[in-house]
């Protein structure tokens, strides 16, 4: 395997730091102050735009004009240093890999940075792919699978996708590439490797060195 395409929240880090529970309540914000949505009305629109659209910046572009730009920049607002520290382990195991290392993720490329950084790993990746790599549309579409493949210049068939959503590793698995779970729960049929932790990902890359 040539390329390792890491998710980044929840999976590059453990899911115990909750960092989206701080980006939730500023989605819950914007949608209140800044879009004018009725408080009781946020929870419901909210599970209909991610099972319409996959996230909730889409629900709003299309339904409420929102500016996606202005969205981004507010709900990631979030000083993620209160609960990140530089992982020394992480970064030992993905130095010592030899594979090119992207992220590819569904929120912004500031907060993907600010999170990079906090762990002390912002240099071990030569690009961050965010929300923006087709036109707002996320994972698990594949659009922006095939937008990130087409920048890096690879094959799926040369890739391996690190998550931690089940969802988001079905497409990559569709699109032929490797793929490896981080978390707790159950291991569907399309998951070649389950982890407890991105600390883990070298022994994950076994599993395509006894394949080839």
């Amino acid at each position: 395997m040539d390329v390792l395409i890491f998710d980044l929240d929840n999976t590059l880090y453990s899911a115990d730091k909750k960092i989206f529970s701080l980006i939730d309540v500023r989605i819950n914000r914007y949608m209140t102050e800044v879009v004018g949505i009725p408080a009781p009305q946020v929870d419901a629109l909210r599970r209909e735009y991610w099972r319409s659209y996959g996230v909730t910046l889409q629900g709003l572009i299309r339904h409420h004009g929102v500016d996606p730009e202005d969205y981004l920049w507010y709900v990631h607002d979030v000083d993620v240093t209160t609960r990140l520290d530089p992982d020394h382990i992480l970064r030992e195991v993905l130095v010592a890999l030899p594979q090119r290392k992207a992220v590819f993720t569904n929120g912004s490329l500031c907060h993907a940075s600010r999170v990079l950084a906090a762990l002390g790993i912002e240099d071990l990746f030569e690009k961050i792919y965010d929300i923006r790599i087709a036109a707002y549309q996320p994972k698990p579409f594949p659009e922006p699978y095939h937008a990130v493949l087409a920048e890096l210049g690879a094959t799926p068939e040369r890739c391996v996708m690190i998550e931690d959503s089940r969802d988001n590793l079905h497409t990559a698995k569709k699109l032929g590439m490797g793929t490896v779970l981080v978390g707790a729960g159950q291991t569907p049929a399309f998951v070649d490797v389950h982890l407890d932790s991105a600390r883990q990902i070298h022994s994950a890359m076994r599993h395509w060195e006894k394949a080839s």
